[in-house]
């Protein structure tokens, strides 16, 4: 028997909407990460880009569970003595709650080329309107991976 590895023309990517409304950011990322992955599917191949396209909306409505809100902070550094900057997820969460999951979800997927290409099938968007209307994605019910 011989070890199956999907070809391009294998690969079929579908297109889900998830909505955001009352969500934990992490529980949500895992699931999104794992669509974005493509290991939901029988073709997977952790060499290859198998996953799907993913559709949050209503990004300002997911929700952070314990103290993270005030207690986690986001960290970047501008490479210059005394250029470190952080910034509280309660700020994030008020100015740019996109930033927030697009970070979670980032973090949860390979860290190469293969990881980058996979997270640019992630489209977040603040309120319930999307432009992707045309691919007609479906509902995905998050916590089972299964959608409906």
């Amino acid at each position: 028997m011989r070890t199956f590895s999907p070809r391009p023309a294998d690969i079929r990517r579908d297109w889900f909407v998830v909505d955001a409304e009352g969500q934990v950011l992490g529980r949500m990322a895992t699931d999104i990460a794992r669509i974005l992955r493509g290991k939901h599917k029988p073709i997977f191949s952790p060499h290859m880009d198998t996953g799907d396209f993913v559709i949050v909306i209503n990004a300002k409505g997911v929700k952070l569970t314990g103290n993270k809100l005030v207690d986690k902070k986001v960290y970047r550094h501008s490479g210059y003595p005394g250029g470190l900057r952080e910034i509280s997820y309660a700020q994030i969460m008020a100015e740019r709650p996109k930033v927030a999951v697009e970070r979670a979800v980032k973090g949860m997927l390979p860290h190469n080329r293969i990881g980058s290409a996979m997270f640019t099938k992630l489209k977040v968007y603040d309120g319930s309107e999307h432009p992707h209307k045309a691919q007609k994605p479906k509902p995905l019910v998050l916590g089972t991976g299964v959608q409906r």
